[in-house]
């Protein structure tokens, strides 16, 4: 038997030794990559090289290595001491969160596959039900109208099964405040705090899934494209009117007046999930996130016909979400869209990603802490609208 020496052990057992600090210093030379876009007005420019741009990391300036321009899946220039060519193979995500099947999602798809989609890019579909991934041959293998048609098909039934449960607890509740009936007006709001509650758990986000998802798609090489398709939502409420004249008429009710307060006249959503948590997470993925808000109102949302008591109204429900999802597209370097038309904002989406910069820095004074790096992008002269990743988590 081969005998192992006493200072191949010790060796062994001095490298198994190293403190933290030494490995800080073996992995303190990285490469970060920002991608980079910027605009006059709507208009991408495409002339500005490495003396233009400016990166701060934690507010302090750092040395830009490189800076390459790119247009959809070419480098057409490239300036800087960065040897290895960027990985611009394309990773998209179409991510629909939507309560009911929209035409103009064809339409959208159309473009998508016969436009934009090319060989060597990625595809991940994500619905209400389940999360599909193309395989690369099926682009070699598959017309664009196959694809699409095969997906337009899964993607109608998901929607329409992936919210059932949802649209029914709607349904009841709007049914059962559009019944003229002899209950006090107390005890149907006491139904419709019920019915809101179940909607609520219905649908709140999945942070742990967002993120886990988040850590997914830094794994897959290339650039990163999600695409989220968001239906907005109303729901069936009382009128102040009514909710006012209840408590007028029950003033000396303390327990009434608290209840009715803390359920509905004071009502505010709170966003359900760690919004700066989710924003990092994409940030430090490198993935842009492009947020479509779809305004057409799902037909589900709309009030039954029937002789509608008067104390009933119907509110935007999607404040909470609005606001949380555009302050992670910012974060990401991507867009928020606002429209009745699912396939104009897609559209003008891909278009505002298309093209971009690729800068690589070398941070300063580097330690992998799991501290977030707040990453700031100027150009250094002109009036123009820089959109850019917040940062990443040095690890």
């Amino acid at each position: 038997m081969k005998t192992i020496p006493r200072l191949a052990i010790l060796a062994a057992l001095a490298a198994a030794a190293l403190t933290a600090q030494d490995f800080q210093h073996v992995v303190s030379v990285i490469n970060i990559e920002v991608p980079v876009r910027v605009f006059k007005g709507d208009t991408f420019v495409d002339t500005l090289g490495l003396k233009d741009f400016e990166v701060l990391e934690n507010g302090r300036v750092q040395t830009i290595d490189a800076v390459y321009l790119i247009k959809k899946t070419e480098v057409t220039r490239g300036e800087g001491t960065r040897s290895t060519t960027p990985r611009v193979a394309r990773q998209f995500v179409l991510f629909f969160e939507m309560s009911e099947y929209l035409p103009e999602i064809e339409t959208a798809l159309d473009f998508f596959f016969a436009k934009v989609l090319l060989r060597g890019d990625s595809l991940i579909v994500v619905t209400p039900m389940h999360r599909y991934r193309l395989r690369p041959e099926s682009l070699v293998l598959e017309t664009p109208a196959h694809l699409k048609a095969n997906l337009l098909g899964k993607l109608r039934t998901d929607i329409l099964v992936g919210n059932a449960e949802y649209v029914n607890t709607l349904r009841e509740l709007d049914q059962s405040m559009a019944e003229v009936d002899d209950r006090p007006l107390d005890e149907k709001m006491e139904t419709h705090g019920v019915y809101l509650s179940r909607l609520e758990n219905l649908r709140k986000v999945d942070e742990a899934g967002l993120i886990r998802f988040a850590d997914f798609l830094k794994s897959e090489p290339g650039q990163k494209y999600v695409y989220l398709f968001y239906q907005r939502e109303v729901v069936p409420k009382f009128d102040p009117t009514t909710l006012n004249m209840l408590m007028t008429n029950n003033l000396d009710d303390i327990a009434l007046q608290f209840q009715l307060m803390e359920k509905f006249q004071f009502y505010k959503r709170d966003v359900a999930f760690d919004v700066e948590a989710v924003k990092k997470a994409y940030a430090d993925s490198s993935i842009a996130v492009h947020f479509l808000f779809l305004t057409k109102t799902p037909a589900h949302n709309l009030p039954i016909e029937s002789s509608r008591p008067s104390e009933l109204t119907f509110v935007e429900q999607s404040e909470d979400i609005y606001s949380a999802f555009r302050e992670i597209a910012g974060a990401t370097g991507g867009i928020t869209d606002t429209s009745a038309d699912a396939a104009s904002a897609f559209e003008r989406a891909v278009a505002a990603s298309e093209n971009y910069y690729l800068l690589y820095y070398k941070p300063l004074d580097f330690k992998p802490d799991g501290a977030f790096r707040e990453i700031k992008v100027r150009v250094k002269s002109g009036d123009y609208r820089v959109t850019y990743r917040a940062g990443y988590i040095a690890k």
